[in-house]
């Protein structure tokens, strides 16, 4: 008898202990920042909203993926309110965090202009570098990399007053920035021309003994520089990107600097189905390089204003210049 109730209340502990674990994962499902969850079927990756100009950065063992999202399908303007943060850990299953970022949230920006921007993780914060459509460039910060973000500023810290050259009047926007190996952060923007400066340690303000330089990019291009920069580093050699003409094609160039200046090397990526921009990120992952990029491939209501992120394949040949991208309706996840 004794062994019996010994047994009964044995086991009822381990029911206990069950359906207290079972509460508190379903609290932890219920509290969850994650709002969307999906098994990606080739491209475009995302398909439950239209999003665009991503942004990736890798934080341990996850993919970020940061994106504008177009307001909705059909649309004849870039109405873009929010931006978005997505993950993945392998290329196939993919999950979406809550909106992280408003337009609204930089209250000197544009409202519904949540242009191109970029996150970089520097001594624990992750700092989201922004662009609206004619305000400039903005910085918000987090703790975390799927967020909440918050303006870290108050105003922007590039506007076209710092970008020497041009006239027109979006030509502060789609910042990109890196943390060289000597701990250097630097920073690009533009539309029209690319410009540069040297961040300071806090990435939040830049060197005003350094300034802001005008990238030179040297060599017969196919097509006018046009916007979108995104930086990276390879092999002692940095490789400057970039959109080139409109409709927009990808181009890239090299230098042995990272303010140039650059040698043209080619075009990458040609235009991107059905939208006139095209804004990439290249990014290496777990032992693979990817192009991401957007296009207006959602049938029947994507275009050059309501956009879908894709991923594909990024190949270098072997003295690290970079082969052509295959953009494919199969994508990176079958």
């Amino acid at each position: 008898m004794n062994l019996r109730k010994t047994f009964i209340v044995s086991t009822l502990g381990v029911i206990g202990v069950l359906q207290s674990t079972f509460a508190q994962e379903h609290e932890q499902i219920k509290n969850s920042k994650i709002i969307h969850t999906w098994e990606a079927k080739g491209n475009p990756v995302v398909t439950h909203k239209f999003t665009a100009d991503a942004a990736a950065l890798v934080y341990n063992d996850t993919l970020f993926i940061y994106a504008g999202e177009d307001f909705k399908g059909g649309q004849t303007r870039y109405n873009i309110l929010n931006w978005c943060v997505f993950a993945t850990t392998d290329m196939k299953n993919f999950w979406e965090y809550k909106t992280p970022l408003k337009a609204s949230d930089f209250s000197w920006g544009e409202q519904n202009a949540a242009w191109a921007s970029q996150v970089i993780e520097r001594n624990g914060k992750f700092y989201w570098y922004t662009s609206s459509q004619t305000t400039g460039i903005g910085v918000a910060v987090s703790d975390r990399p799927e967020g909440p973000f918050k303006d870290a500023l108050g105003k922007a810290l590039f506007t076209n007053e710092d970008s020497f050259g041009k006239k027109h009047s979006w030509r502060t926007i789609d910042p990109t920035v890196f943390v060289d190996d000597d701990g250097q952060a630097w920073i690009y923007w533009g539309n029209g021309a690319c410009w540069v400066a040297k961040l300071n340690e806090d990435m939040v303000s830049y060197d005003k003994d350094y300034g802001i330089k005008m990238v030179d990019i040297q060599g017969d291009m196919d097509f006018p520089f046009t916007e979108a920069p995104w930086i990276q580093k390879r092999n002692g050699k940095y490789l400057l990107s970039f959109a080139v003409g409109f409709p927009e094609r990808i181009a890239y160039a090299i230098s042995d600097k990272p303010e140039g200046p650059y040698q043209y090397k080619e075009v990458i990526n040609e235009i991107a189905g059905n939208s006139n921009t095209n804004h990439q990120a290249i990014i290496d992952f777990k032992g693979e390089s990817y192009f991401i990029y957007h296009n207006g491939g959602i049938q029947t209501n994507g275009g050059s204003f309501s956009r879908s992120i894709c991923i594909d394949k990024l190949e270098y040949n072997e003295d690290g210049t970079i082969k052509p991208v295959v953009m494919t309706t199969n994508g990176v996840s079958n």
